[in-house]
């Protein structure tokens, strides 16, 4: 690592440094969601349609400029929330959210992620409805355990080259997006991003296996 980065990466934990010294994190920002109206979940939906919408109307522009659309979304929270709320809570937040709910997410993701995508199935597989329902099937019961992504760059090659031979196929592709890439990660906090962040705030981790386990099921069947 340069000498540059490790400078860098100083510079941006000193804040964290100084807000929890002294007596630790009895001292820290407290921000009350209650004092929050509902019209600061503007930006999040905001940045979430942008996602959606973006790259299909206008792609071209979306693949220069996201991460203009992204800061603008960002500014449009933080300057509004700076000005409410004050630098200290403001600044102890951000740190928060990036150090203890994203950074873990991250490095969660791009570990399943990077283990995953370097495993290759291989073998003759034919599709047929039978197979593509076992490896659905299969896929939809690992994705809670290894992640939605690792799940799906796992199985969506062999799947795709079971059914090279179709001359139809999307319908297979849409219920592997539902199942695996989605539905299937319902059941643990590996599963899903917004039940990982509710593991690290202290829900229970097999919370979510027996409250989602119905609707789950509901859902597949």
């Amino acid at each position: 690592m340069s000498k540059h980065k490790i400078f860098s990466f100083i510079l941006a934990i000193l804040p964290a440094i100084t807000l929890a010294g002294n007596n630790g994190y009895s001292i820290a920002p407290h921000l009350s969601g209650e004092n929050l109206s509902i019209f600061w979940i503007i930006p999040f939906i905001g940045i979430l349609l942008s996602i959606a919408v973006f790259p299909l109307v206008l792609p071209r522009f979306w693949h220069y400029h996201f991460g203009k659309i992204s800061f603008f979304w960002a500014i449009l929270f933080i300057f509004p929330f700076l000005l409410k709320e004050g630098w200290k809570i403001t600044l102890y937040e951000l740190l928060h959210v990036g150090f203890l709910e994203y950074l873990p997410f991250i490095i969660l993701l791009l570990a399943l992620f990077t283990i995953s995508g370097g495993v290759r199935l291989t073998g003759s597989l034919v599709g047929t409805p039978m197979l593509n329902t076992l490896i659905i099937s299969i896929g939809t019961v690992l994705a809670s355990w290894m992640g939605t992504t690792g799940a799906a760059m796992l199985l969506i090659r062999p799947l795709l080259r079971a059914n090279a031979w179709r001359r139809k196929k999307v319908h297979i592709i849409i219920f592997f997006i539902f199942l695996v890439a989605n539905i299937g990660g319902s059941l643990t906090p590996l599963g899903d991003p917004p039940l990982f962040l509710g593991f690290l705030k202290g829900v229970d981790f097999f919370w979510t296996t027996t409250a989602m386990l119905k609707p789950m099921l509901f859902m597949v069947f």
